[in-house]
């Protein structure tokens, strides 16, 4: 018997992930994305760096916007070699606008629009409207997964402080 897909809601309407999540403890799943540049890009591209992966359902949103623009000040506390990224089915060129009208140089963003590979990896894809959940994945240097959050409810904020608790343990 197969586990039912996991849900999320936005604004209490009930929305199917492709889930399950990964473990936190096993490898942070393979995935391709890309760029602002259009270049693929993936997991490997960070091996060795503690890395903070943030799946947001749009850059331009209010809580998506609030969101990154935390975790970009909070970045700048961080260790050079912690790497920030953001993932969302914007396209690269909206990604790059939107991150260069805001200030954002510390967190990295990545389009997932061509492929849905990390949010079919990550289970974090919306199925009925191709976007990605809101979460927070911590990967250690050596890739596997050591912090996960699904926010159960699209308008709502990560734990930013145990997200950047669970970056200074894989440190």
């Amino acid at each position: 018997m197969t586990a039912p897909s996991p849900t999320v809601t936005f604004k209490g309407t009930p929305l199917t992930l492709s889930g399950p999540l990964p473990a936190v403890g096993t490898p942070a799943p393979a995935f391709t994305v890309l760029g602002n540049d259009l270049a693929p890009a993936g997991l490997d591209a960070f091996r060795g760096r503690p890395l903070v992966l943030l799946s947001v359902p749009s850059l331009d949103t209010p809580v998506c916007d609030t969101e990154v623009r935390r975790f970009n000040a909070a970045a700048t506390q961080l260790a050079p070699d912690v790497a920030v990224a953001v993932i969302s089915m914007d396209l690269p060129f909206a990604q790059a606008r939107w991150c260069g009208a805001n200030g954002i140089a510390r967190v990295q963003s990545f389009s997932d629009h061509r492929d849905a590979a990390f949010g079919q990896a990550f289970g974090v894809l919306i199925r009925e409207w191709r976007l990605l959940a809101r979460a927070v994945f911590v990967v250690d240097r050596g890739g596997t997964l050591r912090y996960s959050e699904l926010l159960p409810e699209l308008t709502r904020e990560p734990d930013y402080a145990a997200a950047l608790q669970a970056v200074a343990a894989v440190r």
